[in-house]
């Protein structure tokens, strides 16, 4: 269907020629999402009224103690230089942006009083800027009024180079205004079709001026509130024990009716997916356990015991495995892993095509991960709108060996490849999980046949996804020649996700590694395409953008897609959460209550 197509089929929604509903069916039966579509109408101001997520309570509390079992334990809890999921998850209880994505990607209003439309006035024609109005009689942890001069100073605060903010790609380039006390409108510098990424979701918690306006920029990581949130959310800190225990209260002034139900929450850090996936579903001893990355063979037998369930939240998330760009070992300018510098193997197209051959994804997913993996080439996979179909893998042996030999490799008397100086032995590191050392393990036998050596490292969670700019093994800095993990998708637009393959978000040291690209591959016709999507309102054009996007960077090499990950929750029986992939496990925390 052509663009000239869907703008009619908009305009018999206009004049009410056409339901909702048959639009969207339309646009699905294109490749769209629902929620894809749903955003389309949005934007022309023809949405029905905001999302709303069922709850039952009548009353505030009374629902005693919530407890939530992560495997990687939080270290900090400032929502905006939170590069792992965990510390995300941890500072969104406290935290609240304006607006969160729902589980079928629609935006619920938090901190706004409503999502801006073309009919209330919130958005304008020229797609470059939106008029947020914010709820009013919130009031921050420590009693003071939320106000749009909150929403104001967490822009300017986040989109600060000197405090290298996780989201500052978000903020750097855009312009938040105040109009009054409680609205706010934020202006882009072209037409932007994502709208809905600033003050919205995982990057959007507003912070509260008046307790982090006196730690600006470079002092940003002094401040005790990193430890100590003051936020609007539906529960008070208690008591945070970095690397181990969160407790909080409920905040009996949370701004939505009748909750939060729960008096109280722990969210207990550490242990491992295994015993985090036992507490729940076969000792009930934890109400829910986070990212339940067990092989699936002995969920199921956990299941068993009758106490809970393990729930699947499809989104984007994947796991893959990244090639460094830069050289790990040896120092530029004072900096290992330098963008400067380049990996002395991973640098020849060769070798990181032979290591895209020697991944069986297939073995992993049906051996390993079962309901929670879903093989793919792509980075990028859903929605399916943006979902190329020009990819594929495959696992061949001695396909990798032919590659190699014509490439020069030859083996030593040690059975290990080498051209030159250039010797085929990387350090390959993930996080200590019992699944991602069998990934490792089962790479690394294919890699032996190969004539490639793979020394594996573990790393455990809450330091290798850990923000300590001093510690030697986080992710982020990628002092490793090869390194697995999941990112997380956490919007149903690709945007902010594809952002991170961009050469603005390089990880390096000048900004405390905070950046998003850990890879280090940097290729110019990407940036330009990315930098075009920003502001194409074609949504046909667009979605073909990213598809090349998607295209360029497993072309390239560096970054190589493992399978699409379902997130896992084992959750207790008669708990309802709140849950979404498309925003954090914790977004929608005042709603989570247990049945009677």
């Amino acid at each position: 269907m052509q663009e000239s197509q869907i703008r009619n089929l908009i305009e018999d929604v206009r004049r009410g020629e056409l339901p909702r509903r048959s639009f969207i069916q339309h646009m699905v039966g294109l490749g769209l999402t629902a929620p894809m579509a749903s955003m389309m109408l949005m934007h022309e101001g023809l949405a029905q009224g905001a999302a709303t997520i069922p709850y039952k309570p009548t009353k505030r509390g009374g629902g005693g103690a919530l407890k939530v079992l992560y495997w990687q334990a939080a270290v900090h809890l400032n929502p905006h230089y939170a590069g792992g999921t965990k510390d995300q998850d941890a500072s969104r209880v406290f935290y609240e942006p304006l607006a969160g994505w729902d589980v079928e990607g629609n935006l619920v209003p938090c901190l706004a009083a409503e999502i801006p439309t073309r009919a209330n006035g919130g958005l304008s024609a020229d797609g470059k800027s939106v008029t947020w109005k914010l709820k009013r009689g919130v009031t921050w942890h420590d009693g003071k009024p939320f106000t749009a001069d909150d929403v104001v100073f967490t822009a300017a605060y986040a989109g600060d180079p000197a405090a290298a903010m996780i989201t500052v790609g978000t903020y750097k380039d855009i312009k938040v205004v105040k109009v009054d006390s409680h609205t706010v409108r934020v202006e882009f510098p072209k037409p932007t079709p994502f709208w809905a990424e600033p003050l919205v979701g995982s990057v959007g918690p507003i912070l509260p001026k008046h307790v982090f306006e006196p730690f600006m920029g470079a002092k940003s990581r002094e401040n005790p509130a990193n430890t100590k949130p003051v936020g609007t959310g539906p529960y008070k800190i208690v008591d945070f024990k970095p690397g181990d225990t969160l407790r909080a209260e409920a905040n009996t002034n949370y701004h939505v009716p009748n909750q939060p139900f729960f008096d109280s929450l722990e969210i207990k850090g550490g242990g491992d997916a295994l015993s985090a996936a036992r507490a729940v579903l076969q000792t009930a001893e934890y109400d829910l356990a986070w990212n339940l990355a067990v092989e699936d063979e002995l969920l199921k037998r956990l299941e068993a015991a009758g106490k809970g369930k393990v729930s699947f939240y499809a989104g984007s998330d994947v796991e893959h495995v990244l090639l460094n760009a830069s050289d790990p070992w040896n120092e530029v300018d004072g900096e290992r892993a330098s963008a400067k510098s380049k990996h002395p193997a991973f640098s020849d197209k060769a070798v990181r095509d032979a290591m895209a051959l020697l991944i069986d994804r297939n073995n992993v997913q049906q051996v390993i991960y079962g309901r929670g993996a879903i093989s793919t080439a792509n980075f990028l996979n859903n929605p399916p709108k943006f979902r190329s179909p020009n990819t594929k893998y495959e696992f061949n042996v001695d396909k990798a060996i032919q590659i190699l030999e014509a490439a020069g490799y030859k083996k030593g008397a040690d059975g290990i490849r080498a051209k030159g100086n250039v010797k085929l032995k990387f350090v390959f590191q993930t996080s200590v999980s019992q699944p991602r050392q069998k990934c490792q393990a089962i790479m690394k036998d294919a890699c032996t046949k190969a004539g490639i050596d793979l020394e594996l490292k573990s790393i455990v969670a809450s330091v290798y996804f850990g923000s300590d700019a001093a510690n030697p093994d986080t992710y982020q800095k990628f002092w490793a020649d090869m390194e697995m993990f999941t990112t997380t998708m956490t919007a149903p637009d690709p945007q902010y996700f594809m952002e991170q393959h961009t050469s603005s978000q390089l990880a390096q040291k000048a900004n405390k590694w905070a950046s998003r690209n850990l890879s280090r591959w940097t290729n110019a016709e990407y940036d330009a395409t990315f930098t075009a999507a920003q502001s194409e309102l074609d949504p046909v054009k667009r979605a073909a953008m990213f598809i090349k996007l998607n295209d360029l960077v497993v072309g390239g090499g560096h970054v190589i897609p493992l399978f699409a990950r379902p997130r896992p929750y084992g959750v207790v029986n008669k708990l309802v959460p709140a849950l979404s992939a498309w925003d954090n496990a914790t977004w929608a925390l005042g709603y989570w209550y247990r049945e009677a």
